[in-house]
Order: C-alpha cells, then sequence, then structure tokens
C-alpha cells in the first residue's frame, strides 16, 4: 500500500471553477501559480520551426545547458560545466530526482512551514519524513540558520526557498550565507528550490550556489519564462554528484520535452518581453496591497518576490477552504486555501495568484469588495 499524502486541495477548487465556467459563469483564475501570459513569441515561433523539421526523439539540449550556465555566471556569478545540469520533466521531476538520488527512505528532510504543498508530499510518498518547522511573521515566514542551528538533531537535508511558495518572502544574502554555514557544520545537504526567480520586486534574489557549491538547485521554465505547459526544468547538483543525479534522472523520466528544449533556449534571450510580464505582476502587487486591507485582510506575509500573496483570514473563518469555496460561488474568484500550505495553522489563511492580467486583477478587487462589504 502507498504512502498516504494530502490532497492538493487548491486543484479541487479549481475543479469547481470550471465547472462553474461551463455554466457560463465569468471565473477569474488567481488559485495556481501560473503565468496568464504564454511562452515568449521568439519560443513559439522557434517551436513552430522545429515541428517542421526535427523529429522530436529523446534529446537533451548541450546548447541549452550551456546557455544556462552562462546565466548563472552573469546573474550570480557562478561558474559551473553543463555537465552539472540535468535537463527535467519540470521542477517537480527535478524534486523526486534529488530526493532520490541523495537521499535514502527513512532519512528526514527539514522544511518550512507553511511551504509549498509538493515538498513535504513527495518527501512523505518517498519513504522519508518531512520535518516542518513553524514559522510566522517573526521569522519573516523563513527558516533561519539560528533555527536550524538549535535543532537537537540534524536533520539529512533541507528544502529551502527563496522566493518563496505560498509566502513570496525573500531571504536576504546574509541569511543564505548563515544558513550554508550551518549546514556544513552539521553535515545537512541542502535543496535550494529557486524556480521563482527573476521574480522579484524589492531586490535581488540569491543563489544558494553562491554560498554552498555543493548545494543542489531547483529551477524552471514554469515561472518567470512563463512556460508552465511545457514542462521543463532543470536541476544542478555538486560536482561529485553529477554522474549519480544523471543515472536516476534518466531512469526515472527518460529525457525532458524536446519541443521545449528547443523553446527554451530561444526564450532566455527575450528579456524586454519576459520584463514585461514583470511589470504586470508588479502592478497587481501594488494594487491588491493598496487593497486587501480595505477589505480586512491587512496581515500578510512579505510578498518580496514570486506572484503570491498569503494571507491572514481567521477575522472571517476558521475553515480557509469553505471560506475560498464560498467566494468562488459568489465572486467567481479563485483563490487557493491555505491548509496546502500549512497543514496546522492553513485553516486561518489563504493565497492569491497576481500572475493574471492586469484588467483580471482590477476587476477581481471589484468583487472582492463587493463580498466582504456584504458578508463582514
Amino acid at each position: 500500500m502507498g504512502v498516504e499524502i494530502d490532497p492538493f486541495h487548491a486543484i479541487s477548487i479549481s475543479r469547481l471553477a470550471h465547472e462553474l465556467k461551463a455554466e457560463g459563469r465569468s471565473i477569474i483564475h488567481m488559485e495556481f501559480g501560473q503565468p496568464s501570459t504564454g511562452a515568449p513569441r521568439k519560443a513559439i515561433e522557434t517551436a513552430k520551426q522545429v515541428l517542421d523539421e526535427d523529429g522530436l526523439g529523446y534529446w537533451e539540449s548541450l546548447p541549452l545547458k550551456k546557455r544556462l550556465c552562462r546565466h548563472y555566471e552573469e546573474t550570480y556569478g557562478v561558474e559551473m560545466r553543463p555537465g552539472r545540469i540535468a535537463l527535467t520533466a519540470g521542477a517537480s521531476a527535478a524534486l523526486v530526482s534529488v530526493l532520490t538520488s541523495r537521499f535514502s527512505p527513512g532519512d528526514t528532510i527539514v522544511m518550512a512551514r507553511p511551504g509549498y504543498v509538493a515538498y513535504r508530499n513527495t518527501v512523505k510518498a518517498l519513504g522519508m519524513t518531512a520535518l516542518e518547522l513553524e514559522c510566522g511573521p517573526a521569522e519573516r515566514f523563513s527558516i533561519t540558520a539560528e533555527r536550524l542551528a538549535s535543532l537537537e538533531t540534524a536533520p539529512d537535508g533541507l528544502i529551502l526557498a527563496s522566493p518563496a511558495n505560498p509566502t513570496g518572502t525573500i531571504m536576504p544574502a546574509d541569511e543564505l550565507a548563515a544558513i550554508a554555514k550551518v549546514c556544513r557544520e552539521r553535515g545537512i545537504t541542502i535543496v535550494s528550490d529557486e524556480i521563482y526567480h527573476g521574480l522579484s520586486y524589492t531586490g535581488p534574489t540569491h543563489s544558494m550556489l553562491e554560498f554552498e557549491p555543493d548545494a543542489f538547485v531547483i529551477n524552471s521554465f514554469s515561472k518567470y519564462f512563463s512556460m508552465a505547459g511545457w514542462r521543463l526544468g532543470w536541476l544542478v547538483s555538486p560536482e561529485a554528484h553529477t554522474d549519480k543525479t544523471t543515472a536516476y534522472t534518466g531512469i526515472l523520466f527518460l529525457a525532458a520535452p524536446s519541443l521545449a528544449q528547443h523553446a527554451a533556449l530561444a526564450a532566455m534571450d527575450e528579456d524586454e518581453e519576459l520584463q514585461g510580464h514583470l511589470e504586470t505582476y508588479r502592478a497587481n502587487r501594488a494594487l491588491l496591497l493598496e487593497a486587501l486591507p480595505r477589505l480586512g485582510l491587512g496581515e500578510i506575509a512579505p510578498p518580496e518576490g514570486a506572484f503570491y500573496i498569503y494571507t491572514n483570514v481567521e477575522a472571517f473563518t476558521d475553515d480557509s477552504m469553505a471560506l475560498c469555496k464560498q467566494i468562488l460561488q459568489d465572486t467567481g474568484v479563485v483563490l487557493a486555501p491555505g491548509v496546502d500550505f500549512d497543514p496546522v495553522r492553513g485553516k486561518a489563511y489563504m493565497r492569491i495568484s497576481f500572475a493574471v492580467s492586469h484588467e483580471e486583477t482590477k476587476e477581481a478587487i471589484r468583487r472582492l469588495e463587493r463580498w466582504f462589504a456584504e458578508n463582514t
């Protein structure tokens, strides 16, 4: 029998939203971290050309891996050879690859709570122990080096995310450096999820590789590059672990989608278009930060990056899942319940994704303002 894991509750909310849309209701999807924009224009043009010219067999793009190496050098000052990078079928496959190749059943992996639902569930599904550390406003919803150092027994691994999901918190360079130091001293392997890099509103996002060259780093083309449906991610492994990571990735997933690899290489040079998306998110964030206190939702995590606002709703409910369903039924705005990200305190929170268009954000605020005025 398989290990029992929690469902992704936002999926059931989304399913209900699609049923309402099929009935003719106007729906605004703010439940998932999925950009409303498509892949960059040049990426799509490249894909169309490849479809006419390439048989699309199993393949791993060396040009794409070399371009990623250049990205790390230009963005973070980190040099690496292409062989350290494994191309994967999304960041989810990268997470499975690193967990299975580096850890064993029974190992303990520590992570922040609230945190992305797949961290604890993937760890549990693979027979490992997910040790969630409650992180609240005092810690900016993030694990700290001090907290790691205080654990009586050192865990085998640490999953870290900056910018974080669901909070959008960005960890400063000095804290990342301190965490790296504690992990070296205590023999803790770092897995850094950097999928939201490029989406920052308050300053730079630092890679853990700047402070710990032996960290495992996960990333994807889904968020900043707006290519969620193309299912392409990558995993950077320490030099000594590269062969094992490559073996596991090939056995478990064979190869990343060939068409996506061609398109992603083109996407990496479309900064002007991608920065335009970021400016839309920035404007959406500003609208929500101005509007939410008027609704009584002023207690929020610091949305410094990604495209989420994680807000406390305990003044209105002790069941965020029920609240999200009611808001959907009454307004057509789809939001994510906090129980996905925090199984203990998540009933008091919900997550709002602002990865939609600016007009959709303004309309969602209008609908929510009416609803909260009528239901407070």
